[in-house]
This record gives C-alpha cells, structure tokens and sequence, in this order.
C-alpha cells in the first residue's frame, strides 16, 4: 500500500510510512476516534477490511485508522518493529528495548501531526497490534501516564522477556490510582499452547486483581490460530471499543 505520508521521528531516528484510513463526508463533520495499528505495512489491509466490514453492519462507529509501517515487511533489514515493540532488551533481538522512545514518537510527534491533518477526537485515543504489536499495546496501558483511551491487543507476545510484561501490569495493579481506559484483549483458542497458556496467566491475574477504572474484555475465537485470527480480531476489537451509536 502506497503511504498517506511518511514523518521522521527525531526520537528513534527512523521514518515512519503512515497509511490512513477516514470518513468520506458522508459519514458527517466529526471529530473521529483515532485507532493507530502497528505492523502497518503487513496488517493493515486486514484492519481496513474488518473495520469495513464492521461498518457496513453498523457495528461500529465512524474511525480514522492509521497503520504505522516502515515501507517494508516483516524480517526486512528496514522494518523495526523488533526494536519498537519490545519494553526491554533481550538476547532474542539485538536491536530491542526500544518501546519507549518509539511510544513517544507516536504520542509527541505522530499525534500532533494527525491533529493538524484530520479532525481528531482528543478524548478517544486508540491502539491496536496482534503479536509483538499487542506487547507494545499492553506496554502502552501500563505506562504511567498512559496517553491511549482504548486498546487492542491481539494475540500478545506476552512471552517475551520472561514474561515481564505480566511483571509490568503486577506493578500497575498495586498503584492505587484509577486508569481510566478500556481494553479488548484476544487470542485464537487454536494458538499455540504457549500463547493460549500466557494469556490466560493475564486473564486471571486482571480478573483476581482488578484496575480501578479499567473496564476489560476478553475473548477467546474458535477455530483460530496465530495468524486467521486477525482479521476477527480487528473487527470483534473495533466494534467492543467503539460500538456503532444509533
């Protein structure tokens, strides 16, 4: 997919390829949601076609997507999403660690950019990935403050790092402050055991301590795996976060 336009971000010295999706005028003046989607250039046709979908059975209300890519695919030497997605270094990735500043990138410099391009709901502030993208997603919720009002987190990579993720979300539950945001969190009941096993460790660990403020929703999608989950995943997500208003 050819990019709406491209930003350099002085934060982790990588230009970024931003493809989005909005409104057509009939859809009315706004503002609109903004849903930002990581993995832009692999899977954001799918997240067009599922919000598409979810549209035209008014599941879902009007939103401007944005797939955040690299102008290359997974495993190229240009893709960083091995950097940008993991909240700690680990020898599986030499180049990792690189969650934060790249989450300031997307909350300081893509931000404003969007603002000063479409009308954009300041008070509705999503993100979404599947995989590593939804490690980055949770990494994003219990990031103190966090910036995002909804999140998507699809199929996550919650075994990185020795699981630290769950470490993170451990520390946020013993903060006494409110988070006020909502959370689609799913996974294909066909992944792998190791997948399917770690996301009911946070399953449980959400449901036996819960957030303040954090309204949580879990599915698990039957006769799904790693990879032809995404699709549902997308549209079920979008349409829970932000049902269609009649």
């Amino acid at each position: 997919m050819k990019p709406t336009f491209t930003l350099h971000s002085l934060e982790t010295g990588t230009t970024y390829f931003l493809l989005v999706e909005a409104p057509g005028e009939s859809e009315g003046p706004g503002p609109w949601p903004v849903v930002l989607f990581m993995d832009g250039d692999d899977q954001f046709s799918t997240a067009i076609s599922a919000y598409r979908e979810a549209r035209a059975d008014r599941s879902v209300s009007p939103l401007i997507l944005v797939g955040v890519g690299y102008g290359a695919s997974y495993a190229k030497p240009a893709n960083k999403r091995g950097r940008d997605y993991t909240p700690t270094p680990h020898t599986d990735e030499p180049t990792s660690g690189g969650a934060a500043p790249f989450l300031d990138f997307l909350t300081k410099t893509l931000w404003p950019a969007l603002q000063a391009r479409y009308r954009v709901d300041p008070n509705r502030r999503g993100i979404a990935g599947h995989s590593l993208g939804s490690l980055l997603v949770l990494h994003a919720l219990w990031r103190q403050p966090p910036f995002f009002s909804d999140y998507l987190a699809s199929a996550p990579s919650l075994w990185w790092d020795n699981r630290r993720i769950l470490e993170f979300a451990r520390e946020r539950q013993a903060d006494d402050r409110p988070l006020d945001a909502r959370l689609f969190l799913s996974v294909g009941d066909e992944d792998s055991a190791s997948m399917t096993g770690d996301f009911g460790l946070l399953e449980q660990q959400l449901e036996a301590n819960p957030i303040p403020g954090l309204a949580v929703t879990t599915r698990r999608f039957a006769r799904r795996d790693h990879f032809n989950v995404l699709a549902e995943a997308f549209r079920i997500g979008l349409a829970t976060l932000f049902p269609a208003t009649h």
